[in-house]
């Protein structure tokens, strides 16, 4: 098994049929495989904390997600309540039509929103969902996400038209930094997506396949 690339795995299961069981189970793979996290909706994270207390194994979650189109004072008080609920990561998804619009501004006070929520308490990442945009629009949400304090950018929810690849994790990279973290997400099956990911500058991998990728195997599954 592949250790350090467990590290790098938030191990998750977003998908709105997950039962209680799945979620146990999830967080107990994370436990025997050392992930880095689990990454759950906020229904489940009170779950997902009680499994996981004194272990290393962080609880992640999703907000306004993942659509993105809740209002800033929603995310906000999602990001607030699953903090309360033992959430100490926070994938926040962007508000993707404004920044279509050029609408910066509101964008920009919308991952802000969820930041300072977080702050303190909880990592902030920003699902920027890169197959809805244009490169150009890429580089536009990376950088606003830098200016609002988010600790992370994230490619994508799963859930959408399309998932991570290595050139926008690499365009994602060069135009946040080195100091910021560089999540992939969506379509991760595999130790060769993975590494393809982490060549291109991710430092985060959010994948439902963690234990198949981290022993070597090919999943099938979607995110």
């Amino acid at each position: 098994m592949n250790h350090s690339l467990a590290q790098m795995i938030d191990h998750t299961l977003l998908k709105a049929n997950a039962t209680k069981a799945e979620v146990q189970k999830l967080a107990e793979e994370a436990k025997e495989y050392s992930f880095v996290s689990v990454c759950v909706n906020p229904t489940w994270v009170k779950t997902a904390a009680e499994i996981l207390k004194d272990t290393p194994v962080k609880v992640c979650t999703v907000i306004g997600f993942p659509l993105g189109a809740t209002t800033s004072e929603v995310k906000a008080f999602e990001a607030k309540n699953a903090i309360e609920n033992g959430a100490t990561e926070i994938d926040m998804v962007i508000n993707i039509g404004a920044l279509k619009d050029k609408q910066y501004e509101m964008v920009e006070k919308d991952i802000q929103a969820v930041v300072e929520a977080a702050k303190g308490k909880a990592l902030t990442k920003v699902i920027i969902e890169t197959c809805l945009l244009t490169d150009e629009e890429k580089e536009i949400a990376c950088q606003l996400s830098v200016k609002a304090g988010a600790d992370f950018v994230k490619t994508s929810t799963g859930f959408s038209t399309g998932g991570a690849t290595a050139e926008d994790v690499a365009l994602m990279r060069k135009t946040v930094g080195p100091k910021i973290g560089v999540k992939a997400s969506g379509g991760v099956r595999s130790l060769e997506d993975a590494e393809k990911m982490i060549k291109a500058g991710a430092t985060r991998i959010g994948a439902s396949s963690g234990v198949a990728i981290v022993n070597g195997q090919t999943s099938t599954s979607s995110y």
